[in-house]
């Protein structure tokens, strides 16, 4: 049975629920067979398939704060023990230390984690585990999931995501202060595997993405999934400076399930048949730009880990540069730069890039806001709808107070986070121009999200 199949044979009221949440398990509901941990570790096909375990002889990614801006990182999942070095709540409904799972989609900031940093652990029982499979590094532990940056530190960061937040703090409010605590706490990367309907985004977010790129902060967002609504990319995946991530199927070609396109594209990465770990110690089958995204934050950190003092823009430049082209010649908007090769973008010279080549907020701000980066910000003439960002070093103009129009910029926001999250589960009826443009022919998209399949037997 096809994805397209398994959503289709669900309930309007299921699917309707699925959308609501916001979530990566809009799938059928499959029981899948009894299996050790191991098992899991042999369908992580891209660690080899997309030069992850390569790169690994340079890199795994030590010393490196990666931020997760979703719905609380369990700590304590076997194969997280030691990766979750620090947290916090934006949400006003979680713990303090952004572990406690929360929100309607409360599963997905651990699946995120471990795909990002998973450290693998010990079999239980070590004679009744066959050990992991010989074309697969062991990583730290030889059974569970194995992250692409192994050695990484997580910082969780817990927003309220699918429903309505019991501590009434928007989507408005928690981006930016999530931003920020992730910057003022020692992040390098920061993933954001979110997203929205539209392609704007609420002037109270400006400032905090201006002061990650004034700190020279890698910002990695998914693009979202085509198959749920969005056509398009959506916000925070089109603000200039982020690396936005487009979705593969198995065969590296754009997947007509998992992902949007649009210009704000920098690289492609798997988004189907993916695994991840559960909050309480189990794993998952899933599918989704949501699982693309760290991919990339984690190539992001074994980058920053190699070179230290290496600049953000430089970062970006290395994945982007260094990606097998894909689709039409160059940059496009289906694949971005092209087709992620971790192995390339920690071994090959490439030289240095002027400007980030996915753009900069700043120079954004400057045309669009009528921002003078260079003098100070002006006293606010009417009082913001939420307290205003205040900069060290240049700051922006202050934002003014949302309308109710603009409150719907979030119209995909009013969608997504609260859900900003279910925008990455937005769409429906697409069309998409099959890979590399050899054919005109165009594709007719059914919907659903990411999807997962429950092992209900997995050790816990």
């Amino acid at each position: 049975m096809t994805l397209a199949q398994g959503w289709r044979r669900r309930t309007a009221s299921a699917a309707l629920a699925a959308m609501l949440a916001g979530g990566s398990l809009a799938g059928a509901l499959l029981t899948a067979p009894s299996a050790f941990a191991d098992s899991w570790r042999d369908k992580e096909y891209w660690l080899n398939e997309y030069g992850i375990s390569a790169a690994w002889q340079v890199s795994k990614g030590a010393g490196v704060k990666v931020a997760i801006i979703d719905s609380g990182v369990d700590g304590q999942h076997p194969d997280l023990k030691g990766a979750v070095v620090g947290g916090t709540d934006a949400s006003g409904a979680g713990d303090p230390n952004g572990q406690k799972s929360i929100g309607a989609k409360s599963e997905h900031g651990t699946l995120v984690a471990t795909l990002l940093a998973g450290r693998g652990h010990a079999p239980a029982n070590p004679s009744a585990s066959p050990g992991p499979s010989p074309s697969v590094s062991a990583g730290p532990g030889p059974d569970g999931i194995v992250g692409v940056a192994p050695e990484a530190q997580i910082l969780s960061v817990s927003a309220w995501l699918g429903s309505p937040n019991p501590a009434g703090k928007t989507d408005q409010q928690q981006i930016p202060e999530a931003v920020r605590w992730a910057v003022d706490n020692g992040a390098k990367v920061i993933n954001i595997s979110l997203g929205s309907t539209s392609p704007d985004w609420p002037q109270s977010w400006d400032a905090a993405f201006l002061y990650a790129e004034q700190k020279d902060v890698v910002i990695v967002a998914a693009a979202g999934n085509r198959i749920a609504g969005n056509v398009q990319v959506g916000a925070p995946a089109t603000i200039p400076g982020v690396l936005t991530v487009a979705g593969l199927d198995r065969n590296r070609t754009a997947s007509v399930d998992a992902s949007s396109q649009g210009i704000s594209i920098g690289i492609s990465a798997p988004s189907e048949q993916l695994v991840g770990g559960l909050p309480g110690g189990s794993y998952e089958d899933w599918a989704g730009t949501s699982g693309s995204a760290p991919i990339v934050s984690g190539v992001a950190a074994l980058i920053r880990s190699k070179w230290p003092d290496m600049s953000a823009k430089q970062v970006i430049n290395r994945i982007v540069s260094t990606a097998e082209d894909a689709g039409t010649h160059g940059k496009d908007p289906i694949y971005g730069y092209g087709i992620l090769n971790a192995e390339a973008a920690l071994k090959a010279d490439v030289p240095e890039a002027a400007s980030n080549p996915v753009g900069s907020i700043a120079d954004w701000i400057r045309v669009h806001r009528r921002g003078d980066l260079s003098s100070p910000t002006p006293q606010a003439t009417s009082k913001p709808s939420i307290p205003a960002a205040t900069l060290p070093d240049p700051t922006v103009p202050v934002a003014k107070a949302p309308s109710e129009p603009d409150t719907a910029v979030p119209a995909a926001v009013v969608i997504g986070f609260g859900s900003l999250f279910v925008a990455i589960i937005a769409g429906a009826t697409v069309q998409l121009r099959r890979a590399y443009g050899a054919s005109a022919e165009l594709l007719e998209e059914t919907a659903a999200e990411d999807v997962n399949v429950v092992d209900p037997n997995a050790p816990k």
